[in-house]
């Protein structure tokens, strides 16, 4: 499936901006990346597509690596102090280990770094030297992350952090390498309250100004003067993070041991049993289809599809089952790339279902209820400390699981819980060892204790919602109700203050189609985008549920503004969970 949305703009970016731009025919070139760069290269480009354009090899700047004296590289590297050494280092002898070099940094390179590489020996053989200002990871079509997983801690930790102002200035001028490049200059919000909204608000307010002096063109075209960026705490929507999803992705990521996008699963294919892994993303058309829908729904849409495969290859079968694909695949191996597909989605569905019936459904309508604030029928919770006693009894159910409850019922009571009742509910539960994580949750703004340090916070009001949905699925992330306002432009203007009065707008005006262009093949997909972008960053990370929102929303507005979401890193519930219980510990310096 060819990239879309984020990942084709710096696809684009990064074989246009930086490898084609040295190509020459007949000269082969080496690749040189960083850690963060070889990130975002993966995100977004095949290594066939590096290959074709006369790359012979991709290398590891931090690597020992041979010498090939005869060929030129390219550096695509992050302007930092590890990378910039390593690059010297290869050309401080006598034999350089490349012939030349052409520089090509994520984003801003600092004066003190620049002054390095022009009084070493580099300085001789460079025939490029540019900024891409490409500081992000395209994660998905319309998700972002900055790479940075010590986020909640750096912004959070009760300890002091000297390095949290170096942060906020790397974390914005990140944000604004990702408005530079998608060609946008958007009006700045943030959520009114907590500091750092309007310290980072301010700080890449500072760094667009800056990029635009550079860039002119920025945020130019019919109706971008819409466009915003909003900005926004994890303490905004505690809730989202810590509920069990039932939606295919999210489900996944919370229940089963996906490492760095990758299931591994026993699979019963040719010949004997083995461990198969896969790779969750944009390149698996199927995951695309199903990565936002509800589970029920999931192995319905995953048995219709394969039996309407087997129908147009003329392949006989009545029940679409994981046993029948296994007798498929020895008789027809040349479909094996599709029912591997298949496969994989059908193992996929049943292994969430697998640990959902075992252990997470006793939980579900629990917190569905504690969430909504009422059961399914719409009446108001009697008595919540009854329904969650059961649970924290239950020798079955996980300390972590527990955990997610008791906080559920914590924001349930909106003022919070005393002292006395919240060591009853912690002795209760048998969660003493992890307690902590309730406690430091107060570092985020959430107003835990009753009478604590956060008394008279509460969570916002929320948007009332008819339509039919499943029962276990019927919270909303509070995000969503904020993108679907700011779009309609009735966004309270106290509680999300701009940075800068925006552009007068006639919001009466329709949006340009988003297909405007689409028939020049020679447009490039950052040309596609002609209607405004509503740009949302979360301060300390992301769960699954707000990165459906923004698809979901984008949907609805029939392709007249595009939704994209980010944060510093994707968070799953037990991440989550586990960043919270660190925030009073001293950081270890290996990590």
């Amino acid at each position: 499936m060819a990239p879309s949305g984020l990942k084709a703009v710096v696809g684009e970016k990064i074989l246009n901006g930086v490898i084609k731009s040295v190509k020459k025919d007949g000269e082969w070139k080496v690749l040189i990346v960083d850690h963060m760069s070889m990130r975002i290269l993966s995100s977004c480009c095949k290594m066939s597509d590096i290959l074709a354009e006369g790359v012979t090899i991709v290398e590891d700047i931090n690597k020992r690596r041979e010498p090939i004296s005869s060929l030129e590289a390219i550096y695509l590297i992050s302007p930092v102090e590890k990378s910039v050494r390593a690059l010297i280092n290869d050309f401080k002898d006598a034999a350089f280990t490349y012939k030349a070099a052409h520089i090509f940094f994520t984003d801003t390179c600092p004066d003190g770094l620049f002054a390095e590489i022009g009084r070493s020996r580099v300085s001789k053989v460079v025939k490029t030297l540019k900024e891409i200002n490409v500081a992000f990871l395209p994660y998905e079509s319309q998700v972002f992350s900055l790479d940075d997983p010590n986020s909640l801690y750096s912004f959070y930790s009760s300890k002091p952090n000297e390095a949290k102002e170096k942060m906020i200035e790397t974390l914005a001028e990140q944000i604004a390498t990702l408005c530079d490049t998608l060609q946008e200059y958007p009006a700045i919000r943030y959520r009114k309250g907590p500091e750092e909204n309007a310290r980072l608000a301010d700080e890449v307010y500072q760094r667009l100004t800056a990029h635009k002096a550079d860039n002119p063109s920025m945020g130019e075209g019919p109706d971008k003067a819409r466009s915003q960026l909003i900005i926004v705490d994890r303490g905004f929507d505690p809730i989202s993070p810590i509920l069990h999803e039932l939606t295919f992705q999210a489900m996944a990521y919370d229940l089963l041991d996906i490492k760095q996008d990758i299931y591994t699963y026993q699979s019963s294919g040719i010949g004997n049993s083995n461990d198969r892994e896969v790779l969750l993303d944009e390149d698996d058309e199927l995951w695309v289809e199903l990565r936002h829908m509800h589970i029920a729904d999931v192995t319905k849409k995953v048995t219709e599809l394969l039996r309407t495969f087997c129908q147009s290859k003329r392949m006989c079968t009545d029940n679409a089952n994981l046993k029948d694909l296994s007798q498929m695949l020895k008789k027809m191996p040349q479909y094996q790339k599709e029912l591997s597909m298949y496969s994989t989605h059908l193992h996929l569905a049943a292994a969430c279902m697998n640990t959902f019936k075992a252990s997470v459904d006793k939980l579900c309508e629990v917190e569905q209820d504690l969430a909504m604030g009422e059961n399914e029928q719409g009446e108001p919770l009697k008595d919540a400390m009854k329904t969650i006693v059961r649970v924290l009894l239950d020798n079955d159910i996980k300390a972590f699981d527990k955990i997610r409850i008791i906080l559920l019922f914590i924001f349930h009571k909106k003022k919070g819980v005393g002292e006395e009742n919240l060591a009853k509910l912690i002795q209760h539960a048998n969660i003493l060892a992890d307690s902590n994580i309730i406690n430091n949750l107060q570092n985020l703004g959430c107003n835990i204790i009753a009478g604590g340090r956060n008394a008279g916070v509460t969570l916002p009001e929320r948007k009332e919602r008819t339509g039919s949905t499943y029962q276990l699925s019927r919270w909303v992330p509070i995000i969503k109700d904020v993108m679907e306002t700011a779009i309609e432009d009735k966004l309270d203007r106290k509680q999300w203050p701009f940075i800068s009065d925006p552009a007068p707008i006639n919001t009466t005006q329709t949006a340009v189609s988003a297909r405007f262009g689409h028939w020049h093949k020679n447009k490039s997909p950052t040309e596609y985008r002609s209607g405004p972008r509503l740009i949302i960053f979360v301060i300390g990370g992301l769960s699954h549920s707000e990165m459906r929102s923004a698809y979901e929303v984008t949907r609805a507005t029939d392709g007249k503004w595009e939704v994209l979401i980010g944060s510093s890193h994707i968070l799953t519930p037990t991440s989550f969970l586990n960043d919270l219980k660190s925030l009073d510990q001293v950081p270890n310096p290996d990590c």
